[in-house]
């Protein structure tokens, strides 16, 4: 058993969080002084022998309807919640919107009624408490003597003023000590009464996976276009520089694909950001950033061009282009109507095909590449294999094929992808009955 030291004692007395958690106390006793009066005025007229009987009890019933109502009411514990964080220090998180249940609305009520009664016997503390102390304090100085004439407490009369003063020090601490002791206790029940009901608790992570996900498919999104515009830039300068010389012709060609695909991915990291102005970036944030790009870019439009739409398998041809000016060989062979595919697996689709490509051209180097796409009624087949270099290394090492299995796992598809004999090949099925989280 730990000792008591007189510093514990007294920190009760010092600490702030004890007259904060009492002012909370206090707020159910102001709450509390309205019903208070209302007993009162009821238990007067029920006192009065003029009165009718049957009205007056008819109107208690109603009255004690109306007062008990906003104990269940979900405004009521919003209120409670707000004023248990800021006053008594609880970390409680702001119910859902429309989220309240038969339990959450009983532990409020609960929650409220012992508020209401606790503040009620602080209140009443401090009226009864407080004077009579200053009273045994200030008559020890001779201030106000008639205060304590005839007074006897015990063994004690008004002649004993030291025992007197004595009692009021006593009051006052004892005051002190028992709004900290109820304050701590309000503290720890807060969270029980108070916090997140189970479905409220579900309602929460459900929420939180659904902005997690949403960030995961921005960030997938920002990888690979960004990434493959990157690739593409920095192959095409580099083949400029090489070629700048003995083929003038070329090096102006790669540098108008660079400012082409430069533009591609501006379009597409605005759309990214027009897609965060839902969601819970700050307004300033995607105005800076929206200003930014129009001043690179200078075009007045950008806030409309980005909410355009994302590019999807009808912009393949774009996409190969966009390789092939980089130094890609590369054949590609189609099947099915592409058009048919759904939007967002179309769109999914795309963008493994654009990973695809960039890790190709990224790791292997200008290497002849294979594309086959094939549509079918059941499910869209995408194929890409390209020769390895055995200098420059296997594709793996970075976050495109995470991105574009976790792509096609929510596709409920299935992703291969390695070495096979002298090849890297990557192939993705995807069936066309996905259903996508939105």
């Amino acid at each position: 058993m730990g000792h008591v030291t007189v510093r514990g004692l007294v920190a009760p007395l010092v600490r702030g969080s004890t007259y904060r958690r009492g002012v909370h106390l206090l707020l159910g006793g102001v709450i509390l002084l309205p019903y208070a009066l209302l007993v009162l005025a009821f238990a007067r007229m029920l006192a009065d022998p003029g009165t009718p009987m049957a009205a007056t009890l008819l109107l208690a019933a109603a009255a004690v309807l109306i007062a008990v109502v906003p104990a269940f009411l979900s405004g009521t514990r919003s209120l409670e919640i707000a004023a248990a964080r800021a006053l008594l220090g609880v970390d409680l998180p702001d119910p859902p919107p429309g989220a309240a249940t038969r339990e959450t609305r009983v532990r409020g009520a609960l929650w409220y009624a012992v508020h209401l009664l606790a503040g009620g016997a602080v209140g009443a503390a401090l009226i009864v408490a407080l004077p009579m102390a200053l009273v045994f304090l200030v008559q020890r100085l001779g201030v106000a003597p008639e205060a304590t004439a005839g007074l006897r407490i015990g063994p004690f009369d008004e002649h004993d003023t030291w025992a007197l003063t004595g009692l009021g020090l006593a009051l006052l601490i004892g005051l002190a000590y028992s709004i900290a002791g109820l304050g701590a206790l309000a503290a720890l029940m807060a969270p029980v009464l108070l916090g997140p009901s189970a479905q409220e608790r579900i309602a929460a992570l459900e929420a939180r996976a659904d902005r997690l996900a949403e960030r995961n498919r921005l960030a997938r999104e920002l990888h690979d276009s960004v990434g493959h515009a990157l690739t593409v830039t920095t192959l095409q300068a580099a083949a400029a520089r090489e070629l700048l010389d003995t083929d003038p012709e070329f090096a102006r060609k790669a540098l108008a694909a660079i400012e082409e695909t430069g533009r591609g991915a501006m379009v597409e990291l605005d759309h990214m950001l027009g897609v965060l102005r839902e969601n819970d970036l700050p307004p300033n944030v995607i105005r800076a950033s929206l200003k930014s790009l129009q001043r690179l870019e200078g075009r007045p439009d950008h806030e409309e061009r980005a909410r355009a739409p994302q590019p999807t398998l009808a912009d393949l041809d774009r996409l190969v282009g966009d390789a092939r000016a980089a130094g890609l060989d590369v054949a590609v062979e189609t099947a099915g109507r592409l058009g048919d595919v759904p939007a967002p697996i179309s769109r999914e689709g795309y963008r493994i095909v654009q990973e695809g490509l960039t890790n190709a051209a990224r790791h292997a180097g200008r290497v002849p590449v294979t594309l086959r796409v094939a549509v079918t009624a059941e499910r869209l087949d995408i194929d890409l294999t390209n020769a390895l270099d055995d200098a420059a290394g296997e594709p793996g090492g970075g976050r495109g094929l995470a991105g574009m299995r976790e792509r096609v796992t929510l596709l409920r598809g299935e992703l291969t992808a390695g070495r096979y004999q002298d090849t890297w090949r990557v192939a993705a099925r995807l069936p066309l009955e996905s259903v996508v989280r939105p």
